[in-house]
């Protein structure tokens, strides 16, 4: 090759590779953070299901397409050994507080977390015990701080986060109604519905908000067409700081046709 065809190729690299690296750094979660947990492992019957891992892995896979830099992205489980294709780490409260610490100190934009599991009316389940929404809370208060955070709880009961989560600088999405269940935790299930309905709605989404009203009316069609009673109602709070930016916040390839 000519001294000056070579040359005229380098730089035509160089410019391909700044230009692909300026694309990345455009997305508006490029500088997020994100921990999506799976709580259980077990059906709504007691028998083995992969439900709420099948949610963990996805909705991971989800939010990298969406923006998020997957080195931001921590995953946990329960039976972590089980997927070394993902390799999460082990669903233990410490260990979740530290990942969230973690991400906090080397990103400088917003959190991001997300859970699918059983539910109680005390909160979610956690491993072999329950994950309440004053340690949520206080976890989210002192790694997130005043940063844009969003929360989603994919659980029976979840609403009951919703007073205890609220602030302004927050959106809270949950499964369920404080005092209803959600479904779709069989053995058979790919995933809960709330979390089918996420997954479903995410990528014609243009944003977080626009994503949890496409994910309400998801889940309130599948419920009508399945005939499950009473609805579960899932809950949206979105607090006053946060309401007028979230739309800023917009998913790589929003408004997309195709």
């Amino acid at each position: 090759m000519r001294p000056a065809l070579r040359l005229l190729a380098l730089a035509l690299s160089l410019w391909l590779a700044a230009a692909a690296g300026a694309a990345q750094a455009a997305s508006a979660f490029a500088d997020w953070g994100a921990v999506v947990v799976a709580g259980d492992w077990h059906a709504h019957d007691g028998g083995p299901s992969e439900g709420f891992d099948n949610a963990r892995r996805d909705v991971s896979a989800a939010l990298a397409r969406a923006g998020f830099q997957p080195q931001n992205i921590r995953q946990f489980s329960v039976r972590p050994e089980r997927y070394k294709d993902t390799r999460p780490e082990k669903t233990e409260l410490q260990g979740v507080f530290q990942a969230l610490s973690d991400l906090s100190a080397k990103t400088q934009g917003g959190c991001l977390f997300y859970i699918s599991s059983h539910g109680a009316p005390q909160g979610a389940v956690f491993d072999q015990g329950l994950l309440l929404p004053s340690a949520l809370a206080s976890m989210l208060d002192q790694s997130c701080g005043k940063r844009p955070t969003v929360v989603v709880i994919s659980a029976c009961f979840s609403g009951v986060f919703v007073p205890t989560l609220a602030r302004p600088n927050r959106m809270v999405l949950t499964a369920a109604r404080p005092d209803r269940t959600s479904f779709g935790c069989g053995q058979d299930n790919k995933y809960p519905y709330f979390d089918d309905c996420f997954l479903s709605s995410i990528g014609g989404a243009h944003d977080f908000q626009a994503l949890a009203l496409a994910t309400r009316e998801c889940v309130r069609t599948r419920e009508i067409a399945e005939k499950m009673s009473p609805p579960s109602e899932p809950q949206l709070w979105v607090g006053a700081q946060l309401a007028p930016v979230l739309p800023l916040y917009a998913f790589d390839g929003a408004g997309r046709t195709n």
